[in-house]
């Protein structure tokens, strides 16, 4: 706080000074004059309360990266599950609690999923992306709305908001990019200052691909053959458009959102005959929701958070035989719609204390063409009272959140049992040194999740009397930063993070032989022990900036349901014991690089820990060049990216090979 208002003093004394100066020469003081709008730029060190890891700015839009679920890769305490190329569902577990125990939030409020809980990461892009920020537990503030504490973990999203430099009332930035697998990718951003208190961001995206690849596997029999990845091309079209406003003491915001594609789904690739079948299954999705916030200070103890959304998502999945005999004939067609409401009061009766109080409400619909189907509805109310305590040295939060679930159906007997639930979190942070920003942390959760509309009533599969998971999260961690004034070495960041997991009746999907169609296995009780660290710093050498960091997850995930199984104690499938990431990024005047490494270790991809489900280790190395171009008004910006660049054959799944060596070139111009 202290260096904040010596930079603010330096501030005014450097205008003064001008001010000053021009009084000295040629300066009518019976006229007025503006001075030139004056930012103030402050690198803050996050000491989060709470685990959080962040990709934001030139970092962010430096990766190798499609989309939001390729970035996430980057963090410790995640495995993502690819299905195979640009055009595969990409989902994100994290700290092997499972894709439904991971809230993702998108500008503050939350993308929903009633029919089967999972968000596919893959479908948000980085284009207009400002920040991507994990949580372990819940966001360190307690000013935020009752759905925010429903998860055990959480990923951010935050879009650009626009920000204009002297008296420009227009910023204009188009894109191209094209690539491997036929890549054909236009985006547009246009962001207009209407005046002081209100400006609007558009922002559209196209993207077209073949999802063609070859790949190298072992046949059954022993001899390696090639291969062409098939069917997993992508069209789609996403428009957001923003409206942001500045009222007295808070803002405002509002964003439309509209997604549009048609996709394949490649499928699982046989050993036996390569080529057998030819995976024609076809997924079309439309997506659209409306969203706004409301925040406000009213007094100087009192403010208040407004959040509203409407939703809807139609998705319509076909899967013929006649192509895959292996499969079963899908033709549905699945309408979700979801309303939302929430509102938070936040209460500071001194500095040092502040009370939350946040009611959400949802309500959620499901429609399909399903034999038998009940046609689901769920009324959601969800109220957490949070505290938090801010003593310098020593920080406490306390919640307690009540979710209370209401399940009704067009069919009689055919709804799901009605659930009201209390789930407390306490978290604490402290600093042992008066002089060092090193910090100790710890935190407990209770998490409650309620089985999606897919586990309870879809045909054949769903079991209305299913119950639900919880999950106790025990979290012991520290935090250790430090700025040198060496020429050399600019500052170092360590976190490390241990951490104890229960998760009770924990259902696992696994996918059949299509994507669509899962088999839910009820693994009963699970227990997850890891430790994640990160270390990242800034180096200079000679002219050059360095950006460095490193990230290492280790994870010992038992399923204990069945003590007499021959299984009892085995990994968790799709769990590795070790994983890891690397991020360097030099940055010399107009010329940036970005080189990032990934490990996976060995796994198995079934419950039984057996040599015929074990997979082996994989990683990627990606590299990216940048060049900037000012010419007179325009702003250019060159990008050449080779990913894969040992041709690493792999596979995320078992029977789903992901790429080799590949490239993208991008070109944006800035007005």
């Amino acid at each position: 706080m202290r260096q904040f208002k010596n930079l603010i003093l330096i501030a005014i004394f450097a205008i003064n000074s001008t001010v000053t100066a021009k009084a000295q020469t040629k300066v009518d003081t019976s006229k007025v004059y503006k001075l030139k709008e004056v930012s103030i730029v402050r690198n803050k060190f996050r000491n989060e309360i709470i685990p959080v890891q962040v990709l934001a700015g030139k970092e962010l839009e430096n990766l190798s990266a499609y989309s939001v679920a390729d970035a996430v890769r980057y963090f410790s305490g995640i495995q993502i599950k690819d299905y195979g190329g640009i055009g595969g569902l990409k989902t994100v577990n994290i700290r092997s609690m499972g894709s439904h125990h991971v809230g993702v939030f998108f500008d503050g409020i939350q993308v929903g999923n009633a029919q089967n809980g999972v968000v596919d990461l893959g479908r948000f892009s980085l284009d207009n992306m400002e920040s991507i920020s994990l949580y372990n537990g819940q966001k360190s503030s307690v000013f935020q709305p009752a759905k925010n504490y429903a998860s055990a973990s959480s990923i951010f999203m935050r879009t650009k908001v626009p920000t204009f430099t002297n008296s420009k009332k227009d910023n204009l930035k188009l894109g191209y990019k094209t690539g491997s697998f036929d890549l054909v990718n236009p985006n547009l951003l246009w962001e207009h200052k209407f005046n002081d208190k209100i400006s609007s961001s558009i922002n559209t995206e196209y993207i077209y691909t073949s999802g063609k690849y070859k790949f190298t596997y072992e046949k059954k029999d022993g001899y390696k053959t090639t291969e062409t990845r098939k069917n997993g091309d992508v069209r789609m079209l996403r428009i957001e458009a923003s409206l942001f406003g500045k009222i007295n003491g808070g803002h405002w915001k509002t964003k439309l959102y509209l997604y549009d594609s048609e996709r394949g789904y490649p499928g699982a690739s046989v050993r036996e005959k390569p080529g057998k079948f030819k995976h024609q299954d076809r997924q079309w999705d439309n997506n659209f929701f409306f969203q706004g916030s409301f925040q406000k200070k009213l007094t100087d103890k009192y403010s208040l958070l407004l959040n509203a959304k409407y939703a809807y998502d139609y998705m319509h999945y076909l899967s013929d035989p006649r192509l895959d005999i292996s499969t079963m004939y899908v033709n549905n067609h699945y309408t979700q719609q979801e309303v939302y409401f929430s509102a938070s009061h936040l209460y500071s009766p001194f500095d040092f204390w502040c009370i939350s109080l946040a009611n959400d409400l949802q309500f959620n619909t499901l429609d399909a063409d399903l034999i038998n189907f009940v046609y689901p509805k769920r009324y959601t109310i969800l109220s957490a009272l949070s505290s938090s305590l801010d003593f310098n040295k020593f920080k406490a939060q306390v919640s307690l959140l009540h979710t209370k679930v209401l399940n009704t159906t067009k069919v009689d007997g055919g709804k799901a049992k009605n659930m009201s639930v209390f789930t407390p979190t306490l978290v604490l942070s402290y600093k042992p040194l008066a002089d060092k920003d090193f910090h100790i942390r710890a935190f407990f959760k209770r998490v409650f999740r309620m089985p999606t509309f897919n586990d309870l009533y879809y045909t054949f599969i769903g079991n209305k009397n299913l119950n639900p998971e919880y999950t106790n999260q025990y979290n012991l961690g520290i935090t250790y930063r430090k700025d040198f004034k060496s020429n050399l070495i600019k500052n170092i960041e360590v976190k490390l993070d241990g951490y104890y997991n229960e998760v009770e009746d924990k259902i696992i999907a696994m996918p059949t032989s299509n994507q669509f169609r899962w088999t839910m296995i009820n693994l009963g009780e699970v227990e997850i022990r890891g430790i994640d660290a990160s270390f990242s710093t800034m180096l200079n050498i000679w002219d050059i900036s360095i950006n460095t960091k490193l990230n290492y997850t280790y994870q010992k995930a038992q399923d204990f349901t069945d003590a007499s199984s021959q299984w009892y104690g085995g990994q968790i499938p799709y769990i590795p014991w070790h994983s890891g990431s690397i991020i360097l990024s030099p940055t010399y005047k107009d010329w940036s690089m970005n080189y990032s490494f990934i490990y996976t270790g060995e796994r198995y991809e079934a419950v039984a820990n057996i040599e015929e489900n074990y997979a082996q280790p994989w990683y990627t190395h990606d590299l990216s060049i940048s060049k900037s171009l000012k010419l007179n008004n325009l702003s250019l910006r060159l990008t050449g990216e080779l990913n894969n660049l040992l041709d690493q054959q792999y596979e995320v799944v078992q029977c789903y090979p992901m790429p080799g060596t590949n490239y993208k070139l991008k070109l944006s111009m800035i007005l």
